[in-house]
């Protein structure tokens, strides 16, 4: 029998660790992990998680990013911030799940935001004097996202003469010789790099008075809406958002129907049977000709080692793109009122191959690549009708990056956020849920919802996420914003 002291250590087969990255074919099991105490348990998942908090008027945000594999490191990033726009400050909040690599969701986490703002206070009266239409915040919101991203291809293909064809005119010495500039700053050099990787979006949008939501969401995350029910006790526990990955039938089917005829668009439910996400910031190689990653992207140093994989799904490039930066937009008006879901492809197709999603993009290219550093914690279709009612007590706004679901086991999340949302209300009442110390163990919103996810009151699988003996890493980057509404 195991004796219970503030340390110890105890021993974890694979399926005893959340979410999909741990297996059989990681062993060997079982693996050693250590019994923390319960002061233990919760400063470990601090100094791990880094939980921020910040007062946005008189509502609240928490925010944590948490990867426990001391040899890893996370790709995942937040940003809790507001936007002055003539004068008045709209909030934005965003989780960003990178993959291949943290540069383009560190570009993205930085710079997306000020995109947005730009877009906004050029928005014309409608953002000056408070009278839009919901539906222009929701075109505006996705015009600088596609706009963001149009730039990051062509930002590139400018030192080229701007397009594809324009590269047969370049040796491949030349392009070496234009894109390896390190040695003189780096300019073109980080350009280049934005290519290679990717990563989803999932942000919120808040107008100055508190009255309208917008939700804009590439990839994966997940925006969930918790709500008080008829008592304490019930909790009305709403997912925002589709998944546009391969889990998603519909999304699948959107890419096929964009690419008649090429029956490998698709591959194990796989975009060019390569990337899981289907709508995405970056992954250039989908979005371009091949000869974009042949002729630029092999040619960067330090580049890729083996191109072999690449040449798998480059092959079955035929069309491009295959992915698109075209956001899902749901709005809800927060007074109760109604409100709009809208689906992103419905309103228009991907933009083709070398053409700008915006008559605006051209504003941003050359303006934002440069080496980010992020902005996070601190700072900073057809249409469905929905009715929105405002319930009595707190509302909170779940951002999540998609390690979450994965530690909540799927549709297991639904009960981890209406139990964590009880214990919150229990332990805060109502009136002091915004105006709990920032920070503090007991009242970061996020963090006790982390808390929660890998194993709430049990404090040894809380322990084992924490702190199994493994080298690589044994869940999935998690990052999470809470809000107030």
């Amino acid at each position: 029998m195991l004796v219970e002291r503030a340390s110890s250590y105890n021993w974890a087969y694979s399926e005893d660790i959340p979410g999909n990255r741990c297996g059989p074919e990681d062993g060997p099991w079982p693996r050693s992990y250590q019994v923390l105490g319960e002061e233990e348990l919760w400063r470990e998942l601090r100094i791990l998680a880094k939980p921020q908090s910040s007062q946005l008027g008189k509502y609240k945000a928490d925010s944590i990013n948490f990867q426990p594999s001391p040899t890893t490191k996370t790709q995942d990033r937040y940003v809790v911030t507001q936007l002055e726009v003539h004068g008045r400050l709209w909030t934005f909040t965003g989780v960003f799940d990178g993959h291949l690599g943290d540069v383009t969701v560190e570009h993205v986490a930085h710079h997306l935001p000020i995109i947005v703002r730009d877009f906004l206070r050029e928005g014309g009266d409608a953002t000056r004097d408070g009278k839009y239409a919901p539906g222009d915040i929701s075109e505006l919101l996705s015009k600088a996202m596609m706009a963001f991203d149009d730039a990051i291809a062509h930002d590139v293909l400018d030192l080229f003469g701007g397009s594809i064809e324009k590269l047969d005119d370049y040796t491949d010495a030349q392009i070496r010789a234009i894109i390896n500039d390190q040695h003189t700053g780096g300019v073109n050099w980080r350009k280049v790099r934005l290519c290679m990787y990717g990563t989803t979006a999932l942000v919120a949008l808040i107008d100055p008075d508190h009255k309208d939501l917008w939700i804009a969401n590439l990839g994966d995350c997940q925006a969930i809406m918790a709500s008080p029910g008829s008592n304490s006790k019930d909790w009305n526990i709403e997912v925002l958002t589709a998944s546009h990955n391969g889990d998603n039938d519909a999304e699948l089917e959107r890419v096929r129907r964009s690419h008649p005829g090429e029956p490998e668009c698709i591959v194990d439910r796989r975009v060019l049977g390569a990337l899981a996400p289907t709508r995405c910031f970056g992954d250039i190689p989908f979005k371009q000709p091949p000869a974009f990653t042949r002729r630029i992207l092999y040619n960067l140093f330090p580049g890729f080692h083996n191109t072999s994989p690449w040449e798998e799904f480059l092959r079955r490039n035929r069309t491009p793109p295959y992915i698109t930066a075209e956001p899902q937009i749901i709005h809800r008006r927060l007074d109760g009122d109604e409100a709009t879901v809208a689906n992103g492809n419905s309103r228009s197709s991907p933009p083709p191959s070398g053409s700008r999603s915006s008559s605006k993009s051209s504003m941003y290219r050359n303006k934002f690549w440069a080496g980010s550093k992020s902005q996070n914690q601190h700072q900073n279709g057809s249409a469905q009708t929905h009715s929105s009612s405002s319930p009595a007590g707190p509302r909170f706004l779940i951002l999540t990056s998609d390690g979450f679901a994965d530690l909540c086991d799927g549709e297991g999340q639904k009960r981890v956020i209406e139990s964590w949302a009880r214990g919150m209300v229990a332990r805060n009442p109502p009136e002091s849920v915004t105006d709990a110390e920032p920070g503090s163990r007991q009242d970061n919103m996020a963090l006790r919802l982390l808390r929660r996810a890998v194993g709430g009151d049990d404090r040894f699988g809380v322990s084992r996420v924490l702190t199994l003996d493994m080298d690589a890493a044994w869940i999935d980057d998690t990052s999470i914003v809470v809000q107030t509404l």
